[in-house]
Parts: C-alpha cells; structure tokens; sequence
C-alpha cells in the first residue's frame, strides 16, 4: 500500500478532486457542456463512476494481460480488509488512468468525486473484512450495496464463482447484467480462496514475489475467456 502510494504520487501529481476541479475550470466533459442542476450532476456521476470502476475489473478478466496484474489481488490466501489495498503498481497506475479518464470524459463535479473517493475506498475495505453479518442484514443491504459475504463469493477458487459479482459499491451492476451469485457452494466457511497454483508463501504472502507475479509464467485461473450455458461469464482452468 505504502509503495503504490508513492507511485501514483509520483506519476500523478493532481489527484483526482484536483482533476475534476481543472475539468470544471475549462469546461470538460457532459456534464460541464449541458444545463444539468447541480442536485442531479452530483449523483449521476457518482453512479456513473461507479458503473465505470465495475466495467474496468471485469475487464480485468477478460484481457489476459490486464488478469496477470490482477491476479496479485486474488492470490491472497486469507481475505481481509488489507486485500481491498493490495492491488499490483502497474494494475493502480492503469486504473488511475482510467478513473481520470472518465472524471474528464463525464465532467464530473467535484463533490461527486469526492463523495465517490470517500465511497470507493470505504467500501473496498468493507466488503473485503473477514466479518459476517447476520443474514437478514446482509441479505437486506445486498439489493443496494456489495456486502462481505457477497464479494467473498467472487476471491472463490472455483473458475465459476470467481467470475461473479465483480461489484465494490453498488450491487445493482452485477444483478442487472447477469454477473450475481447468491452463494459459493461449499459455503463461506468451507470455501477456498485465491488461485490455483499460486500458494507458495513466496509468491503471494511476500513483497518482492507480488511485484514478480505477473512476469511468471503460470496458470490462467480467473480469465473470463469463453461464454458457457453455464452462466453468462465463466472461466477456462487450462490443464497444470
């Protein structure tokens, strides 16, 4: 966390209020070039955003290049609240990238994008915890936001399960295109987590081995890269 922290300090110097506020000095993107009130901007772009950060990992899966990066995140073996910050250098630097690129194209005010920021990170942490709500709660906020159990479902090492439930913040995105599962079938406390063949302490519990990962040749586990009856997303596991 410490490292990525630098880099993107380094590359980025304006974070991303600061590009919202440039955006709106000069007039960038749809919401700064159309009468649209302010008490409604705020909000559609806040959904938008978080439509945008839903789109960008399950892009991650479907482009092998990109999954190599991701796989950093998923090789954890015990999900926590520091899972939702461990994310490889070059997968946060892409994903800057891509976030500023979408506060300029929609024109993001600034609130909007502090509000998401503050929402963003807040949930990163909480649907990652190791915590379990009771299950009227949990089954309750799950019609609005990502609850623990919900994006357990998705760090599952099972090739079917993984590919589900891609959603940080908003719970709607997976339900309406198809991408939500209810539960792993071993159950949460039965359900094995990570990759497979990527349980080498070396490699997944140590600094230098995260930053190596996705330069090592290895298993594809977690590519969406065919379409089965299945369900609408699933996952090859090439032979070992």
């Amino acid at each position: 966390m410490l490292l990525n922290t630098l880099v993107v300090r380094g590359v980025f110097p304006m974070a991303a209020v600061g590009l919202a506020a440039l955006g709106v000095d000069r007039g960038w993107g749809l919401l700064n070039n159309f009468s649209v009130p302010t008490w409604l901007a705020i909000p559609l772009a806040v959904v938008a955003m978080d439509f945008a950060i839903w789109f960008q990992h399950v892009m991650v899966y479907a482009v092998p290049a990109l999954w190599r990066l991701h796989r950093v995140h998923h090789a954890d073996l015990d999900i926590d609240l520091t899972t939702g910050a461990r994310f490889h250098p070059l997968e946060i630097l892409l994903s800057m990238t891509f976030k500023f690129a979408t506060i300029t194209v929609l024109g993001a005010p600034v609130l909007a994008v502090v509000i998401f920021e503050i929402v963003l990170s807040s949930c990163a942490m909480f649907n990652h915890g190791n915590i379990r709500l009771p299950a009227a709660l949990d089954q309750a906020l799950r019609w609005v936001v990502v609850t623990p159990d919900m994006h357990r479902v998705h760090h599952s090492i099972e090739a079917d399960e993984c590919n589900t439930n891609f959603g940080f913040n908003l719970a709607s995105w997976d339900r309406l295109f198809g991408t939500y599962r209810e539960q792993a079938r071993a159950g949460q406390i039965a359900m094995t987590t990570g990759i497979q063949g990527h349980t080498e302490p070396r490699e997944v519990a140590n600094l230098p081995g995260l930053l190596l990962m996705p330069f090592r040749k290895g298993v594809r586990n977690g590519e969406i890269n065919r379409t089965t009856t299945d369900g609408p997303i699933s996952r090859e596991t090439p032979p070992q």
